[in-house]
């Protein structure tokens, strides 16, 4: 074939170019997700229980998160889980938004991978807690509205049933109706529905305990039912 008859074969500069750029933006977009898994895997309760010489996966209900600190190990402990667990998720979300390239997707993408490395961790047997702290977390940078919602709608249900993993449960599933109320944009609505479910999955313990009728209690937490009580 002629020299001048295989111009079509070869790449342009131009080509070259657009090429290495999708080529740097999909490492960048890996190396974000990524980081955003390592920060999740660093779990706030399992770090501070080397500190402290113990693993609360051991202790109460097994579950690495603040609710099962603060039943084992008490409020400040709690205090320091949840708020190493808020920080990996903001600082997870603030990483895609500043070297995403614009991405709106990305940040989103990232917030779930923290919330993936905080169940399954990486540094930690990939035995984890269930997700909630982080997840508030990347909310406070992704859509800070939803967190009044959802801390809100937790509270609620607590101070009437008492019973945490429900309330998370609900306060998850929160983030649907205020996605769809708002006119979300899509990608905002499709983690609004990854993560509702997603919390569904993680306390499914809690969920068959609640059928047994042997899931635990937070008596002092049931304001409402006291005040029925003290009025009749």
């Amino acid at each position: 074939m002629p020299a001048r008859a295989r111009w079509w074969c070869r790449s342009s500069p131009r080509t070259d170019a657009r090429a290495g750029v999708a080529h740097n933006a999909g490492m960048t977009i890996a190396l974000l997700l990524l980081v955003a898994y390592l920060l999740g895997s660093l779990s706030g309760s399992l770090l501070l229980g080397r500190l402290r010489g113990v693993d609360i996966r051991t202790l109460g209900s097994g579950n690495a998160g603040g609710t099962n600190a603060l039943r084992t190990q008490g409020w400040k402990f709690a205090l320091g889980t949840v708020l190493v667990d808020l920080g990996k998720g903001v600082l997870a979300a603030r990483l895609a938004i500043e070297f995403g390239a614009g991405a709106a997707w990305l940040p989103y993408a990232a917030a779930g991978a923290a919330v993936l490395g905080h169940v399954w961790p990486v540094f930690h047997g990939f035995r984890g807690g269930k997700g909630a702290g982080t997840l508030v977390g990347a909310l406070l940078v992704l859509w800070p509205v939803s967190v009044l919602v959802v801390i809100g709608s937790w509270l609620l249900v607590l101070t009437t049933t008492g019973y945490v993993g429900l309330s998370t449960i609900i306060a998850g599933l929160s983030l649907v109706p205020l996605a769809l109320l708002t006119d979300a944009p899509a990608e905002r609505l499709v983690f609004a529905v990854a993560a509702a479910l997603f919390l569904v999955f993680t306390h499914r313990s809690n969920l068959a305990r609640l059928r047994a009728g042997n899931e635990s209690r937070f008596e002092r937490a049931r304001i409402w039912s006291r005040l029925l009580r003290s009025r009749a």
